[in-house]
């Protein structure tokens, strides 16, 4: 079994669909979804018919879904996420507001192997940034494998009877984690359509379960249509330029 992971989309079309492309080369069998379908980006209907397509076997809600559908209110968005959630609000269909209203909390298991969730498994919110919130999480984790999103930062935490390790992003186009026994991992692939760790490549993860291995991809795309798609929108300017700097 191969898994499609995709986290942190936010309606950006151009970089879901050249993931989506890559990984239908590289070939994978069902897909998991861990959040943030729209906000920030010019097509969230688009994506979501996309992800749909997808027909993910797991998929949880993420914090801008959330406020973009209006089950809940932009506390603790700054004003550009607030201008973005509201847009998005307006120019999604009712049917796509109702589906994502409709999405589940996480953490959820899928298998024996992996679990996923947007910020933690102890709480769908939360952000993991540091050691000591990677080991909250993967304490409370049911799973040898939890996947997680949410800070846009691809990372790999990895916690044996021995010690905790962490590996943050590799700059390779593509890079391997290959699980061992006895040892527990939580993973950020990094987001598809925002990237925040200075690389504005998209990000993205296959994890094969037989293999027990995690493959990490970044690939570019055509950023420059989705900035040019975010201006004509009406969207903040600063949400074009960020694209470029993955930032």
């Amino acid at each position: 079994m191969r898994y499609l992971i995709l986290t942190d989309i936010h309606a950006n079309l151009e970089a879901l669909d050249a993931c989506l492309d890559d990984a239908r080369a590289r070939r994978f069998d069902a897909t998991l979804v861990l959040g943030d379908l729209v906000g920030y980006g010019p097509d969230p209907n688009a994506v979501i018919e996309r992800v749909q397509s997808l027909k993910p076997i797991a998929i949880v809600r993420g914090n801008h879904d959330k406020v973009a559908c209006g089950l809940e209110q932009a506390e603790g968005f700054n004003a550009v996420a607030k201008s973005a959630a509201h847009w998005t609000f307006e120019v999604m269909t009712p049917e796509y507001r109702d589906w994502l209203a409709a999405l589940p909390e996480g953490p959820h298991e899928v298998d024996d192997l992996v679990e996923i969730c947007h910020g933690s498994p102890f709480d769908e919110d939360a952000y993991i940034f540091d050691e000591l919130d990677a080991v909250r999480a993967l304490k409370v984790s049911g799973r040898p494998l939890c996947l997680f999103g949410h800070t846009h930062y691809p990372v790999t935490f990895q916690l044996s009877a021995e010690a905790l390790d962490s590996f943050g992003p590799s700059g390779a186009a593509e890079s391997h984690v290959r699980m061992q026994p006895g040892v527990k991992y939580l993973i950020n692939p990094g987001s598809v359509g925002q990237p925040r760790d200075g690389d504005p490549r998209a990000a993205y993860a296959i994890v094969d379960v037989d293999r027990r291995c995690v493959e990490l991809l970044r690939l570019k795309y055509p950023v420059e249509e989705t900035q040019a798609k975010v201006i004509a929108a009406g969207l903040p300017e600063v949400l074009a330029q960020r694209l470029a700097v993955g930032r």
